[in-house]
């Protein structure tokens, strides 16, 4: 395993810099947003793409600081009913497979979409529930006619760039966002199309991660870490489906939090320990979205915790057994 850094909270800083920066806190390798909601600040497609100077200076700040590249980030909603908006954000991905394949990265990480509930709708509509049954017709249409569809094409299209790794953030919103939503996925489109586990996404559906890591064994493709703390008490009047403002930490019933501020240090351990029995031997790359901390101290609280609880090697052989 590495310890990474998802860089796009530190935009404000040119790339080199944030590259030192994490280096010097001992992080091991870094995710770069390409495009869609996490912005292109520290790696533009078109620029890379125009330019060959963009790619081989970012090479050099990498090497310059012993950093790899776990992924490239660019989630949008390439199945949006709107055609501008699933336009660009189609066309933000395919840029990033370009950009994958000149620095030689299998991994991208986007999520699912979700489409509009039938043709010529104006806005994605998430299916929450199996009843009315009118509810169900949508789910059908949305994944047989356009879901399934487009990324049965898309995987075929990020095998030429060799991009062999899709790696979906599971997240409510989209028709991804649970481990049998990205399981079906997978089983219609084929292994290219995994997860980017994060389980501050799962923990307030009520999902634990360690059971959701053993069930997807070998259709985890990237990891995300960040924490969740849920409000027991809030949640017990409101339940989980909150939109209030993200800052309105005490009334929610759950927030993001920086890892450890969430759950504890055994649940992270475990976390650990089941994606290395599961074969993940990738990247645990911290996301910072904790609203109650600065981004620096976000972060540094995150690798500070994490840092002694990743197993960086290969297990010894048994010779107890």
């Amino acid at each position: 395993m590495k310890l990474g850094v998802l860089t796009v909270p530190l935009s404000s800083k040119p790339v080199a810099e944030a590259l030192e920066y994490l280096a010097g806190l001992g992080v091991q390798a870094v995710e770069i947003g390409t495009g869609g909601a996490p912005g292109n600040a520290h790696l533009d497609p078109a620029a890379a793409l125009g330019d060959p100077a963009v790619l081989e200076n970012l090479s050099a700040a990498l090497r310059k600081n012993h950093l790899t590249v776990s992924a490239l980030s660019v989630h949008g909603n390439p199945v949006h009913p709107n055609p501008e908006i699933a336009g660009k954000d189609h066309a933000d991905f395919v840029s990033t497979l370009k950009v994958a394949q000149k620095l030689g990265i299998d991994t991208v990480i986007t999520f699912s979409g979700c489409p509009g509930d039938r043709q010529n709708a104006k806005h994605p509509n998430w299916v929450t529930c199996a009843w009315p049954p009118e509810y169900l017709d949508v789910l059908k249409f949305q994944w047989e006619e356009v879901l399934i569809p487009y990324w049965k094409k898309t995987a075929a299209l990020a095998a030429e760039y060799g991009v062999t790794k899709i790696a979906l953030e599971m997240h409510p919103g989209f028709c991804v966002y649970n481990p049998g939503t990205l399981l079906r996925l997978r089983e219609a489109v084929g292994p290219a199309i995994g997860a980017n586990f994060d389980p501050s996404h799962l923990y307030w559906q009520g999902i634990q991660p360690v059971e959701a890591i053993k069930a997807m064994k070998g259709a985890i493709h990237h990891f995300h870490a960040k924490d969740t703390r849920v409000d027991a008490f809030n949640t017990a009047v409101n339940g989980v489906l909150d939109t209030s403002p993200y800052d309105g930490a005490l009334n929610r019933s759950w927030i993001f939090r920086t890892v450890g501020y969430g759950h504890d240090e055994l649940e992270w351990r475990s976390i650990i320990s089941a994606l290395k029995a599961s074969g993940y031997d990738g990247a645990v790359s911290i996301e910072h979205e904790d609203c109650l901390m600065s981004v620096e101290e976000g972060l540094e609280k995150a690798i500070a915790f994490l840092k002694p609880l990743l197993i960086y090697q290969a297990p010894a052989e048994m010779w107890w057994a």
